[in-house]
């Protein structure tokens, strides 16, 4: 608070999972993480971890009211399938954040937004990023302000074909009424789910075989296709 470069503005306090703080799994802070399953798979979140943003909500509070502090805002590492998840504090929590925390946008990682993708990325389904974008618009509205959302997407996850990204494409394009301008290419990264399919080609759940792009010049062409500038509604009968 006291550097000379100070001016009382926090640009992220976010970090990678910004809205779990302040809950835990009892079972795993017992006696470990499962072996068996993941905390969130799809559409399923456990029901050990207990999703509760009100510890949250009050830390907001005591950062706004701490001496000094101007604006803190919240740029990312927004888990908003939690959000939609919590009956009893979730609203409360955006509404919050909308209020108080933005700086003109959000950024939450759908990723990819066909279910069958994400169901292999261990995301939930697509409802669930179009309820919490209804409800983020309609506390926009409330608030009288102008705050947009904006999209993490990756191309080439294990499993995606060109067909699933333009499914993507007229998604962002028709649902979420925007046109990427970024997109990432799947990279494999030590210890994850996503790594182990791209290199067995196979689910690790169903040990069936998938498909996994790996030609670098077609996974370049996935991501082209999300951010391409044409609006135009691809029908589904694209093959890989």
């Amino acid at each position: 608070m006291e550097h000379k470069d100070y001016k009382g503005i926090i640009s992220d306090f976010g970090g990678p999972t910004a809205n779990m703080y302040g809950y835990e799994c009892n079972k795993k802070l017992q006696d470990g993480a499962c072996e068996h399953q993941r905390c969130v798979d799809s559409e399923r979140l456990c029901g050990a971890m207990k999703i509760n943003h009100a510890r949250n909500i009050n830390l907001l509070s005591r950062i706004r009211s701490a001496k000094g502090v101007k604006k803190a805002f919240v740029a990312s590492g927004i888990r908003y399938d939690f959000i939609t998840a919590d009956k009893r504090f979730g609203y409360e929590y955006l509404k919050t954040l909308v209020k108080y925390h933005i700086s003109g946008q959000m950024k939450v990682a759908p990723e990819h937004t066909n279910d069958r993708v994400l169901e292999l990325m261990g995301k939930p389904g697509k409802e669930t990023l179009v309820d919490f974008k209804k409800m983020y618009d309609k506390l926009n509205k409330e608030e009288g302000k102008n705050q947009f959302l904006t999209y993490y997407l990756i191309a080439a996850h294990p499993g995606c074909t060109e067909r699933d990204m333009y499914e993507l494409k007229n998604f962002t394009t028709h649902e979420l009424k925007m046109n990427p301008e970024q997109a990432q290419v799947f990279t494999p990264t030590p210890s994850t789910y996503s790594s182990l399919m791209y290199y067995t080609e196979m689910d690790p759940k169903t040990r069936k075989k998938i498909f996994v792009e790996k030609d670098p010049i077609k996974k370049e062409k996935q991501k082209e296709i999300v951010v391409s500038k044409c609006n135009k509604k691809f029908k589904s009968g694209f093959d890989t």
